[in-house]
């Protein structure tokens, strides 16, 4: 969503709060993915709305702490990066990517992970998604060209992460 949100406000850049919005999301979901052990996301996390003190504001329960590979985050920063040209989202990704390099890559691909909150036992779950090869290892990519190879006035992503050229009429 923070991704869709700063593409809103690219084609309408006087809907500043769109993309204020987008970074503040974005900056949550990496923040769902730093605070874990291992430096990936949980499936599910629960946000803390209580105000008590000492309380964690982000808890992940027993079966919601699987890490599947998503791409959804990765795409997000690609994203912002271009549209603000801040490096701190390419920072977030690289961070991401050395974690999905220490704590899922396998001999012969990748794995989902069942506990990324335990990083000396996260328990290979030997199942790779198609989605990981077509879409988050794509994001990464483009997240750290050089340049914007699919320039977002030319290029739509679908939600399978095929770039679609845009024809104007």
């Amino acid at each position: 969503l923070g991704g869709n949100l700063a593409l809103g406000w690219h084609f309408q850049k006087n809907l500043t709060y769109l993309l204020d919005m987008a970074k503040e999301l974005t900056k949550t979901c990496y923040q769902m993915y730093a605070k874990q052990a291992t430096g990936l996301s949980p499936e599910i996390a629960y946000f803390n709305i209580d105000s008590g003190v000492n309380i964690e504001t982000l808890t992940v329960r027993e079966n919601d702490a699987a890490n599947l590979l998503r791409p959804e985050l990765i795409e997000s920063l690609y994203y912002l990066y271009f549209l603000t040209g801040d490096p701190i989202y390419q920072d977030w990704g690289w961070a991401i990517f050395q974690s999905f390099e220490k704590y899922t890559r396998q001999e012969d691909g990748y794995s989902s992970i069942h506990d990324v909150r335990n990083k000396d036992n996260v328990r290979a779950r030997d199942k790779m998604e198609s989605f990981f090869l077509a879409e988050t290892l794509k994001y990464f990519y483009l997240l750290f060209d050089k340049k914007n190879l699919f320039p977002f006035n030319q290029w739509i992503f679908n939600t399978e992460a095929h770039p679609l050229r845009i024809y104007n009429n």
